[in-house]
């Protein structure tokens, strides 16, 4: 039994080459998800919050670490606590690594894409 449309959630960056492999993928396996472009409709910091908590993961996990804002910030630094971090997240949603997707089976960061299958069966090669 395939998910339901309503069941898939991808927050994704349309101009992000893996973001667009994975929703790829999820069309693939005959499911069309929600689609968040969340650099228009950016995450709020709870949710962030409740998607890093389900994936079991920090906000440096998924701090994107290329371009320029990264740098300015001095995001690098390691004194930056975990709450800074998160609020610095939700106020610049380009530093969040992508695609993250939820499904009722799980959240996931799926980079690389492949991470997708651990949460989407559906679209499991055969």
């Amino acid at each position: 039994m395939k998910p339901s449309n309503t069941e898939i959630t991808i927050f994704h960056n349309p101009s992000c080459g893996t973001s667009r492999n994975v929703l790829a993928l999820i069309r693939e396996a005959g499911v069309e998800p929600r689609v968040v472009d969340y650099q228009k409709t950016p995450y709020t910091r709870d949710q962030l919050a409740g998607m890093l908590l389900a994936m079991d993961l920090r906000p440096r996990d998924v701090l994107r670490t290329k371009g320029d804002l990264y740098t300015q910030l001095d995001l690098a630094r390691p004194d930056w606590t975990d709450e800074q971090l998160l609020d610095t997240l939700v106020r610049h949603p380009v530093l969040v690594e992508r695609p993250i997707v939820v499904t009722p089976l799980g959240t996931r960061l799926c980079r690389p894409k492949e991470r997708l299958f651990e949460v989407l069966p559906a679209a499991r090669p055969v």
